[in-house]
């Protein structure tokens, strides 16, 4: 294989790589795993959106498991997020629990946990079979033609919204700042654009709290039977969730849980569309192969592309060096395709088997919290999809958004 980089395509700091087509990138990310130790790539900064002089990249399955499974060293402190914002950020808006290491991250995690009930479980779970039946009938009734709008965007922040307890004269307006928070997502080339972009995104993001702070309120006067309720009221070890962090807990799972989950549904039926064999395997023995499926599309996939972490102190990762204070990104868009762990990793597979992707985060305390949550969604959207409009396939390719951070589909044309 050819090792030399392209400096000019293959700056993972430069908007121009992600904006090239995935198979030139994948072929960089193999060019950069044969590499003998991370390389770094300088970032250029953006005045009050951006802090930071540059990361190394671990684009190795192993590297990326590492330094998950050592939080204590590769922290995930100040931020996750690329591009990394700046100390401001976290002032205005609280801190995300993705952020955070514990003890303060085991705190939230342990609340949050216990808000999630086996009635509570049982609720979204029905809510998710409603959520998906009223879908397919409003697509065979209005014949849309944008599978991102009518389905994949559709399910997961329905769903939340119900989990939640969103009034439903509410949902149109979380509907638009979710759209408006993530419209900033990755690098960006224009810095007066950048600006604009962030300032739109930090005031949708300040909406969506101070909304869910006032149901936070109401609710621990007159509880419900929905998560707001649950987290205003859950009680572990005397440790209750402040308003700033039910606010953030908010954004973190609307903006976090429904990208991610949409974007996976959304390539999940490109995927099943371009490779037909493969769903027609999937369509002989749904319930025995969905769960393998899933994974593999997740893996294929990699909704979320990178996580940032910074070193805390002087340390070897599998015989690379890093010095206190470097910044460390997590490829798991790498990691996914990496031939040491995975068998011809650039096949789609539903049948794959193991199947060890980082497509939900590496091991250790930081894997996703709503991965249960996804895979019940791709596995119900999909079981519904396929029972009832038997024909669906995507039309043409994902129109991607420019980004370094999600893997996203902004549209997806589609018949049945």
């Amino acid at each position: 294989m050819n090792t030399t980089l392209n400096t000019t395509t293959d700056d993972l700091a430069d908007l121009a790589f992600w904006t090239q087509p995935s198979q030139v990138r994948l072929a960089a990310f193999a060019r950069l795993r044969e590499l003998p130790e991370p390389r770094f790539f300088a970032e250029r900064r953006v005045p009050l959106l951006r802090s930071g002089t540059g990361f190394h990249a671990l684009v190795r399955h192993a590297d990326v498991v590492e330094a998950s499974r050592r939080p204590t060293i590769f922290s995930s402190e100040p931020s996750v997020s690329s591009p990394q914002p700046p100390g401001w950020v976290r002032h205005v808006f609280g801190e995300a629990m993705v952020d955070m290491d514990d003890p303060r991250h085991a705190r939230l995690r342990r609340i949050v946990a216990r808000a999630f009930t086996p009635r509570m479980l049982a609720k979204t779970e029905e809510d998710l079979r409603r959520t998906a039946t009223e879908i397919v009938d409003d697509v065979l009734a209005r014949r849309p033609r944008d599978f991102v709008a009518a389905v994949a965007a559709r399910l997961p922040i329905t769903v939340i919204c119900d989990m939640m307890g969103i009034p439903g004269d509410l949902r149109s307006e979380v509907h638009r700042h979710v759209d408006t928070s993530t419209e900033y997502s990755g690098v960006r080339s224009d810095v007066l654009r950048a600006l604009r972009m962030g300032v739109r995104n930090a005031s949708a993001l300040m909406s969506l709290q101070r909304l869910v702070i006032r149901l936070g309120r109401r609710r621990r006067d007159e509880p419900s039977d929905d998560l707001i309720s649950a987290l205003v009221h859950a009680n572990v070890d005397g440790e209750r969730l402040t308003a700033r962090e039910l606010g953030s807990f908010f954004t973190l799972l609307l903006v976090a849980g429904n990208e991610t989950t949409r974007n996976a549904i959304a390539h999940g039926l490109h995927l099943l569309s371009v490779h037909p064999g493969q769903r027609e395997l999937l369509l002989s023995d749904y319930d025995r192969l969905i769960p393998t499926a899933v994974e593999e599309i997740v893996r294929h996939a990699t909704p979320i592309m990178q996580f940032r972490r910074t070193v805390t102190e002087d340390c070897d990762l599998n015989g690379h060096a890093f010095r206190r204070g470097d910044r460390v990104a997590l490829l798991y868009v790498s990691a996914n395709r990496d031939g040491s762990v995975f068998t011809d990793p650039d096949a789609f597979d539903i049948t794959r088997s193991p199947n060890p992707h980082v497509g939900f985060g590496g091991p250790g305390p930081h894997f996703c919290l709503g991965a249960h949550l996804a895979r019940r969604e791709i596995t119900v959207i999909f079981r519904e999809l396929f029972t009832r409009l038997p024909g669906i396939r995507a039309v043409g390719e994902p129109e991607q958004p420019p980004s370094n951070f999600d893997n996203g589909v902004r549209r997806l044309g589609f018949d049945f």
